[in-house]
Parts: structure tokens; sequence; C-alpha cells
């Protein structure tokens, strides 16, 4: 596929653009959560535990990738277990430690949320050339690296 002509655009005009994408998809995660009987943050724990499949997370894997302490994931843990979202498992290396299962009924539910949105993504994408799919994931990896890395260094020090 060759690439569509694409209108010229200064860096402060993506940068304007990209935090139109987020602030709605900031709007977009609450009104989801909500849909779904969640909050913004057990929505995206739940996502990193969909998203790790058959290599559980431990507590503190997902205290790690969402930043909160192990004593606000136990928390996090308690909620999603409790609206049937995940269920613990004994570590079967380490047996003190506790791995999260999503429940499949859960993955569902909340798949069933997203798909339309990932699909009409998907028919975007297929709007750009391979070549500008790889610029695009390259600007999103390296624009999360960023991020994190800000929001490490600037908002979670102390």
């Amino acid at each position: 596929m060759r690439a569509k002509p694409r209108p010229a655009a200064t860096p402060e005009q993506a940068l304007s653009a990209m935090d139109h994408l987020i602030a709605t998809h900031l709007v977009g995660q609450h009104e989801i959560a909500q849909q779904v009987g969640l909050n913004v943050t057990d929505l995206t724990c739940f996502a990193f535990v969909i998203e790790a499949g058959e290599n559980l997370l431990t507590a503190g894997d997902l205290a790690a990738r969402a930043h909160v302490t192990t004593g606000a994931v136990t928390g996090i843990l308690n909620r999603l277990e409790r609206a049937g979202y995940i269920t613990r498992r004994p570590d079967p290396a380490d047996r003190r430690r506790v791995r999260v299962a999503a429940e499949p009924a859960a993955v569902a539910r909340v798949r069933e949320v997203y798909e339309p949105y990932y699909a009409r993504l998907a028919a975007l994408f297929a709007d750009y050339s391979p070549d500008e799919i790889a610029v695009l994931h390259d600007w999103f990896t390296r624009a999360s690296t960023l991020a994190a890395a800000y929001l490490e260094e600037h908002c979670r020090t102390g």
C-alpha cells in the first residue's frame, strides 16, 4: 500500500492533537469503567491482568505496573475479586505468593465494550502504509517510555 498524502503539521499541532486524544481517552476510560462497574484504576489493573494472559502476575508485579503501593494493590485486588473480575491463585513456585488470573466472563464483558472501538481503530490503521504504522509504533513506544520516565522523576518521588 502506498502512503496517502497527509496534511502538513507542525510539532505544536501534533502535540495539541495528542493532548486532545489523551483527554478524550481519559473521559472515555471513566465512562467505560462506570459501564463495567469499576473505577479507572481497577479497570487499568484488570487490563494488565488480561494482557499478561497465562503469565499470571503477582500482586507485586501489578503494583509495579500500575505504579501503586502493594497496600493499594491489595485493595484493588479485593475489589476486583468481589466484583468477579479476578481470582487469586497460589504461586506454584512459592506458596507464599499469590498470582492473579482474569475471570473469563469478566474478560468477555470488558472486551464486548472495547471491541467496537478497537475495530474502528483497526480501520483507521488500515488507512496507513506499513512504513507509517512502523513510525506510529515507534512513536507510541518511545513516547510511553518517555512518559513513564517523566512520571518516575517528577510525580512519584518521596
